[in-house]
């Protein structure tokens, strides 16, 4: 039975799995992410890069994305290109509803095989965010995003849609956004509870991630003890803070992505 379309979740809790998904290749499809139906309506507008109201009011925040760059109007127009004035349906593992009454949920538009989600990053105007627990709908998230970026499609058009470690400028410039970072990690330090993989050697102008040691565990049984890391170049993803230097939080493990050998 549809549960009613009113309750929604915006953040769903990933797990390790989430890392293996970041090297496989899937479909991005409704048999990849065959989760529990929660509604449908129609879209009456088009409210930013991830939320959707429908003609009866209900708000919709689409997940497992985050909008690409700081560009609001373009994310504004990708997102209306393929739902806006569309009928579609729900899908999620969770229907509560967020702080702001918004439903979460993976959304398709009535007829189509792809998520709104999945087209999106095909199309390179989404960044995949990570968040998702459903290892099949990350794997069909993450291979859309993989396949834009070989494509150079979108924001991926932009040799600075990935920042790079040695220009702490450049990811500070982003501050308060999700993005990209690629970087080989020189050194893994701990203050306190915090673990830090430092891309620089100055603390309060290079850029660094950080770790939490309440979920150290989640990262080991991954095979991504940050040790592990220590000379290796990894890609990352989150939202960009400043204490010091740039900074990324990781809470989970699909945050990271190890490139290649040592």
């Amino acid at each position: 039975m549809t549960r009613p379309a009113w309750r929604g979740n915006a953040v769903l809790p990933a797990c390790a799995a989430s890392l293996l998904v970041l090297a496989s290749v899937g479909r991005a499809d409704a048999v990849d992410c065959a989760l529990e139906p929660q509604g449908e309506g129609r879209v009456a507008a088009v409210i930013d890069g991830r939320t959707l109201r429908f003609d009866d009011g209900r708000e919709v925040r689409l997940v497992g994305i985050e909008q690409a760059g700081t560009d609001k109007t373009r994310n504004h127009a990708a997102l209306a290109a393929i739902a806006g004035g569309r009928d579609v349906t729900l899908h999620g593992e969770d229907d509560t509803p967020d702080r702001y009454g918004r439903q979460g949920a993976f959304v398709f538009v009535t007829g189509s095989e792809h998520s709104v989600q999945s087209e999106l990053l095909r199309r390179g105007e989404a960044l995949f965010s990570a968040d998702i627990s459903e290892k099949n709908c990350a794997a069909a998230l993450v291979a859309a995003e993989g396949a834009a970026r070989d494509a150079k499609l979108g924001i991926w058009a932009d040799t600075t849609a990935i920042k790079n470690t040695e220009s702490p400028g450049d990811i500070l410039s982003a501050i308060g956004h999700f993005v990209v970072v690629e970087g080989r990690v020189l050194s893994v330090r701990q203050a306190g509870a915090i673990t830090y993989l430092n891309f620089g050697r100055n603390w309060t102008r290079d850029f660094a991630a950080t770790i939490s040691r309440r979920i150290i565990p989640a990262f080991e049984s991954a095979n991504l003890g940050p040790k592990s890391l220590e000379n290796r170049k990894i890609r990352v993803r989150g939202v960009v803070s400043s204490r010091g230097g740039p900074r990324i939080e990781l809470l989970r493990v699909g945050q990271i992505e190890v490139l290649g050998g040592k």
